[in-house]
């Protein structure tokens, strides 16, 4: 056997151990949960187990440790879903948010409270604040402004109708794409859906490429993407979640006019 094998078998074997020091810490972390949610039982049975200033302490501490080789992003978002994995043990979390699946305000509800959330589409606006102020869900995640496009106006409208209180934010970076079904080929475009936000944020690329093609607005990206996939010469702008929902193949990706395109939630 080759130095090379040796060294190679070595570090594999390193990583085993590692795999399962971080498998033990893991489980530890999720009983701690487990018994944290036993003392505030005990103390409240109406006892609230999500508290995001205290997530956003963890983060920060996590991310002011790193020492790389990932960048401190990456390892907060890995904490983020140990996080949300061991909140599940406690009180699974439910999020309404503006659906339907696929939309960029589900991947920011993903992004904040984690896969282990239970998220819940809602068609409008509207919907997600009444869900919150019912009880239905803990909390609802919708847009509020845009770097390109500006303020939601209907979304502060309605927290001035509402006695909902802001308790975080999430800033997500957007990235539209130009997606069709795989039936329809790129010169054959004629159409194009998309919610009216995206139109405008990807206003000076369509000019430059299809001038022609009408240009649908509809009620989210999701939306658009669940239309092209049985319609032929028809696109969508919409993001890589929709993209993976729905099937569809990108003819161009990153259409935004600005590479600092970015939502907040």
């Amino acid at each position: 056997m080759s130095d090379t094998s040796i060294k190679l078998d070595e570090l594999r074997q390193r990583i085993d151990q590692l795999d399962s020091d971080i498998l033990n810490l893991i489980s530890e972390r999720a009983s701690c949960a487990q018994q944290v949610a036993h003392v505030k039982l005990n103390e409240d049975k109406d006892a609230v187990f999500y508290r995001p200033e205290r997530e956003a302490q963890v983060l920060r501490r996590i991310m002011a440790l790193n020492k790389g080789p990932l960048d401190s992003e990456e390892m907060a978002r890995l904490f983020r879903e140990i996080m949300s994995a061991c909140l599940a043990l406690e009180q699974p979390v439910k999020v309404a948010y503006l659906g339907p699946e696929g939309t960029f305000t589900q991947q920011a509800a993903l992004k904040h409270f984690g896969e282990s959330a239970i998220s819940m589409p809602m068609a409008a606006i509207d919907e997600v604040f009444r869900e919150v102020e019912a009880g239905a869900v803990h909390y609802g995640v919708v847009p509020v402004e845009n770097s390109t496009e500006g303020v939601v106006n209907h979304t502060l409208d309605t927290f001035m109708d509402s006695s909902i209180k802001i308790c975080g934010e999430v800033v997500l970076r957007i990235h539209h794409h130009l997606l069709v079904s795989e039936t329809t080929r790129r010169d054959k475009v004629s159409r194009i859906y998309s919610h009216p936000q995206s139109f405008g944020q990807c206003r000076k690329w369509l000019d430059a490429h299809y001038p022609h093609a009408e240009r649908v607005p509809v009620s989210s990206n999701a939306e658009a993407a669940k239309l092209v996939k049985t319609e032929w010469h028809s696109a969508a702008i919409a993001g890589d979640m929709a993209a993976k929902l729905y099937g569809l193949d990108y003819i161009a990706d990153k259409i935004e006019d600005r590479p600092d395109n970015s939502t907040r939630f």
